[in-house]
């Protein structure tokens, strides 16, 4: 696995990864969360701006959206996607667990927490919270449990084989670290949520090949460098090539099927404060 720059992964999360992995999420986003009249608006993790724009093209000149994302080369993308389409849309680097804004600024909050750790998840909610104003609408989303189901079988085999049983422990911790629905909607009125409801969809992603799959730029440069990160580094290609056999041999000519548990979690923020 060749690492890329930070610049090259904001070019293939514009190009592959939010036009496929995203808009499997922000469908769900479309369809069940309806947009101020009027007001302020924000975007957690927008990464390059292509669906922040699209809600800003549904509104009117009464609502401003703003954009936040951790990495400056997505920002740099998303600003001049903003200029060639002369949108008014904003977008800011923020640290998405520790925001600037002070508290109760926003009448929605939305955030992409689709391709975010795990561990950070409820912090980043819990900012999203904290700068919604009472009574205002906070949508987030992410995988839940059962999601790459297919993949973590696969991946113990593959462990086993390249002789690295002892990190087995590793598949386990990935797949406890997916939250449930229940979970997501009781981290949503642990942080002063009402009204909390969700959707999912069960989306997959079909590859042809392991090859296809290995060179999918959503699994190499992102899924794949998360649940490889405790495989030491000069086993990781054993890994990968085990992973390549495994797949080919298992899918018997057909297609290699992952499939993602596409949650949206909607709540609003409690008036009582």
């Amino acid at each position: 696995m060749i690492a890329k720059s930070e610049k090259e992964l904001a070019f293939l999360q514009d190009l592959y990864v939010a036009t496929d992995w995203g808009e499997r999420f922000t469908e769900l986003v479309d369809e069940h969360v309806e947009l101020p009249p009027e007001g302020r608006v924000l975007y957690v993790a927008a990464g390059t701006g292509g669906h922040a724009m699209a809600l800003q093209e549904r509104t009117n000149e009464k609502v401003k959206l703003l954009c936040v994302d951790e990495s400056d080369e997505c920002l740099e993308l998303a600003r001049a996607k903003a200029v060639a389409l002369h949108e008014q849309t904003e977008f800011h680097r923020e640290d998405v667990n520790a925001l600037s804004f002070p508290n109760d600024q926003f009448e929605l909050v939305l955030g992409d927490a689709s391709l975010t750790p795990a561990a950070n998840v409820e912090q980043m909610l819990a900012e999203m919270v904290r700068v919604a104003m009472p009574g205002a609408t906070v949508a987030w989303w992410l995988p839940t449990a059962s999601s790459f189901g297919e993949f973590f079988s696969i991946y113990w085999e593959a462990l086993l084989s390249a002789g690295l049983e002892d990190h087995s422990t590793d598949i386990e911790n990935l797949i406890e670290e997916l939250p449930t629905v229940g979970d997501a909607e009781v981290w949503a009125a642990r942080e002063g949520l009402e009204d909390v409801r969700s959707w999912t969809a069960i989306e997959e992603f079909d590859y042809d090949s392991a090859e296809r799959f290995l060179n999918s730029p959503l699994i190499t440069d992102f899924l794949l460098r998360n649940w490889l990160q405790h495989v030491p580094e000069a086993a990781r290609g054993r890994v990968v090539q085990e992973l390549g056999r495994i797949i080919d041999e298992e899918r018997h000519s057909g297609k290699f099927a992952l499939s993602v548990k596409a949650t949206l979690v909607v709540g609003r923020k409690s008036r009582v404060q």
